[in-house]
């Protein structure tokens, strides 16, 4: 009995010591942590005046997302992503950087001239004609038009993010916050959010007559899980890379939304004809999206494009989220750049499991504009000899 005694002593005794060295140390952590927020809020531009507050129910959704998505993921990872591909027609050079950059994920890469609306390049060709795949993240950039140009929000308004830090419009682009389009989404309801989806080319077929592709979907309604999730992960909405691919090219372009076209012989390309779909007027607003896009690239989620940003700014946004109707998860990126005098757009989607995500995809696309700035790409048709060289390395 004593022997007992004198363990559950010396237990209790042990037992108040470390109490509060733990407490201690918990209360230095959050201290730290404190500390660490601030002075991350004071560099970013966060402890400024602010305007809207988002939603409790919109906050509440956001935080039990990932109760959402609970299926298995059936694609794999990695895959030959060039297998059935046809080259015909396809501007070699772009293909041969887009296949090297993507390696051996199992995804696909587009590669479109923002100025005419000519696909140079499409890896994985079944991908990119499906039927679409949420757009996660990539969404914002609707939802950006919409609210800029409803009113909803101005480039200088901030959004309360938490009690002591706050975003506006180019550090949400950046960091691809998430509240802060879901205030948007809630402010501005299902139509107009649907009304400038429709415009940027969603739930219509990008292509011009492109065997095969198919048109991605836009939801009738409010989707289940509210505005503030179609409005900042794209819930109830199916986008295709060719949609990603022309709705960039209006960012890249100044505002005009091609059909876009996928010659596949020298004759065809020789008689390419730019088509318009329709002029969207952005004039007033490119600057501040384009700022947002610029700074994801710069130090937000698409750091990993960022390889010379010196010599070769790129502009993107970044996605990540599954795609409950497959299953998958999924990783975007739809971004424009410049090599030389000539405008890029370098669109990638992977598909797979939790190792797959909007970052890695970035990075896959800077791969793309790397290996191209080093050739001093310029466009244009290969000679006989270099295409037949090039060909054995285009898959």
């Amino acid at each position: 009995m004593r022997q007992f005694s004198l363990k559950l002593f010396l237990t209790l005794f042990l037992a108040s010591l470390l109490i509060p060295v733990s407490a201690s140390a918990a209360s230095l952590g959050a201290a730290s942590k404190s500390k660490l927020h601030k002075r991350r809020a004071r560099r970013s531009g966060h402890y400024r005046s602010v305007r809207y507050l988002v939603p409790r129910s919109t906050a509440s959704r956001l935080h039990s997302r990932r109760h959402l998505y609970s299926n298995p993921y059936t694609s794999p990872t990695f895959a030959d992503s060039t297998l059935g591909d046809s080259v015909d027609g396809e501007d070699l050079v772009v293909r041969r950087a887009a296949v090297q950059a993507l390696g051996p994920y199992n995804g696909s890469v587009v590669v479109v001239d923002p100025g005419s609306g000519r696909l140079l390049s499409i890896v994985n060709q079944k991908l990119a004609f499906s039927s679409g795949f949420q757009p996660c993240s990539t969404i914002k950039l609707v939802t950006a038009v919409a609210g800029l140009t409803e009113g909803a929000i101005t480039p200088e308004s901030t959004v309360r993010i938490s009690r002591r830090a706050s975003f506006d419009l180019d550090h949400a682009l950046a960091r691809s916050n998430n509240y802060y389009f879901a205030m948007i989404g809630d402010r501005l309801g299902f139509e107009k959010i649907e009304h400038y989806a429709r415009l940027m080319g969603l739930g219509e077929k990008a292509g011009w007559n492109i065997a095969g592709e198919e048109p991605g979907t836009l939801p009738l309604e409010e989707p289940k899980e509210g505005m503030g999730m179609m409005t900042s992960f794209g819930s109830g909405i199916y986008l295709t890379p060719l949609q990603l691919a022309a709705m960039v090219s209006v960012f890249a372009n100044g505002g005009t939304l091609y059909h876009l076209q996928y010659p596949r012989s020298p004759e065809e390309i020789a008689a390419l004809q730019p088509k318009i779909k329709r002029q969207i007027d952005l004039t007033q607003y490119l600057p501040d999206i384009r700022a947002g896009m610029n700074d994801a690239v710069e130090f937000g989620t698409a750091r990993r494009a960022n390889y010379n940003s010196a010599s070769l700014p790129i502009y993107g946004k970044t996605g990540t989220c599954s795609d409950t109707r497959t299953p998958t998860h999924l990783g975007w990126f739809g971004s424009y750049g410049e090599i030389g005098d000539r405008k890029l757009v370098v669109v990638v989607l992977l598909t797979g499991g939790h190792s797959v995500n909007g970052p890695i995809a970035s990075g896959i696309a800077g791969q793309v504009y790397r290996i191209l700035g080093e050739q001093n790409y310029a466009g244009g048709q290969q000679t006989a000899s270099a295409a037949a060289s090039l060909l054995a390395t285009a898959y």
